[in-house]
């Protein structure tokens, strides 16, 4: 700045008026060059830091999707074990085997099973309460976290339905029937009715129900996955 206030001083006294406004011009159009400057990289930091937060929460986001993608697998599973449990016991009861009956027994024993996966999912509204959700460029991405959470809703109001049927209906079917400590049968006749045989395939009809929303989760956990990997692979 010396520098510069020397030269103007010099341009003047010599009364070099021409050269003194073309350089306070030139001067002018540095210090907007340096000014301009000045604020691209404050822009570039900026944009940078952006960058970085959102990569950063697509990596949480895919690390909380896996870990709950281990969660519905093994609900699917153990949901899919006792369906077809379940079924087998329809087949005897519509064939009406009496000569199976102590395997009937052991099956009903087990219709107090249900899979129950809980999982309230909070990605989605944490990022749009707290605004952040703007920080996420990817719309495709934002969409499926929302409509996986929208089946998490409905897999537990699905398990909430098998847990009141198990409660207001099976026990109270099971207990005239089976002696729960070793599953045998005290009453054939009432277990071999078209009553009962109707409890179990309401149930088989909520477990299909399960089966199918739990792979409608893991086919959105999958997309989302494979969404974030590309938006995170190198340029």
């Amino acid at each position: 700045m010396k520098f510069f206030r020397k030269t103007r001083q010099k341009l003047i006294s010599n009364g070099k008026f021409k050269k003194y406004l073309l350089y306070a011009v030139g001067e002018i159009l540095l210090v907007m060059i340096g000014i301009s400057l000045a604020f691209q990289l404050d822009n570039w930091n900026e944009n940078r830091v952006k960058e970085n937060t959102e990569v950063g929460y697509y990596k949480n986001i895919r690390a909380q999707i896996a870990d709950d993608r281990d969660l519905v697998v093994e609900q699917l599973h153990f949901n899919n074990r006792y369906m077809a449990e379940f079924k087998y016991a329809n087949e005897i009861l519509e064939s009406d085997d009496k000569s199976r009956m102590d395997t009937l027994g052991l099956i009903v024993r087990n219709l107090t099973q249900y899979s129950d996966f809980d999982k309230k999912g909070n990605i989605y509204e944490t990022l749009v309460n707290s605004g952040e959700v703007k920080l996420l460029h990817n719309h495709s991405i934002v969409k499926s976290i929302r409509e996986l959470e929208e089946k998490y809703t409905y897999i537990n109001r699905m398990e909430n339905i098998h847990y009141d049927a198990t409660m207001r209906h099976v026990i109270i079917a099971i207990s005239p029937i089976l002696k729960f400590s070793n599953a045998s049968v005290q009453n054939p006749d009432q277990l071999y009715n078209y009553q009962f045989q109707n409890l179990v395939l309401s149930l088989i009809q909520i477990m299909t129900e399960k089966d199918k929303v739990y792979h409608e989760a893991l086919n959105e956990i999958e997309l989302i996955t494979e969404l974030i990997d590309d938006e995170l692979a190198p340029a």
